[in-house]
């Protein structure tokens, strides 16, 4: 009978030694995991399988550092943060081109009020909480992706599995109910 070893024993042997197998374990025990959780976040199986490996590359690579914080260091939680950032730069296309496109961007569009700033300036008016509480579950998940994770239309829209214009007219919709609710 083998001896289960805890997670951060798992990446204690993975970074001091190389072990393979404890890194087999780690991803047999966490990778359909994260899988399922950054499927939630994009309807695109293959980045998310992209971004999976490469949440586990960092691991093996020791590019990404699991600092084991007291007995309650989670183990699942530092994964999530690697893999979903990770999933943000292969939406965002984090190459030089797409932050020069990025720039290029916030330039052009530099005196509009951003959705989020128009977002936080209701709160002065009115219970934002509870205006978001009360929007639908379909344009809460745009505010979060466009607004929260600061992603583009065409990002929101793969991030949703839905076009982009249902992006834009559920963005519409949700700013619409909020400055309603916010007045």
């Amino acid at each position: 009978m083998r001896e289960t070893k805890s997670d951060g024993e798992l990446l204690r042997a993975i970074a001091a030694d190389g072990d393979r197998r404890a890194f087999e374990e780690l991803y047999r025990r966490y990778a359909p995991w994260l899988t399922a959780r950054l499927r939630g976040r994009c309807a695109d199986a293959g980045i998310v399988d992209d971004v999976v490996q490469e949440t586990f590359l960092a691991v093996w690579r020791g590019t990404a550092r699991y600092r084991e914080e007291g007995v309650t260091a989670d183990a699942a939680g530092w994964l999530w943060r690697i893999g979903s950032r990770r999933l943000i730069d292969a939406l965002r296309g984090d190459g030089a081109r797409g932050r020069l496109r990025q720039t290029l961007a916030r330039l052009r569009h530099r005196d509009e009020a951003s959705a989020e700033e128009r977002v936080l300036a209701g709160v002065e008016h009115g219970d934002l909480a509870g205006a978001l509480v009360r929007l639908s579950p379909e344009l809460r998940a745009v505010l979060q992706a466009t607004v929260i994770d600061g992603l583009t239309t065409r990002e929101a829209a793969v991030l949703l599995g839905i076009p982009p214009g249902t992006v834009k007219t559920r963005a519409l919709r949700a700013r619409k109910q909020l400055r309603e609710e916010l007045a």
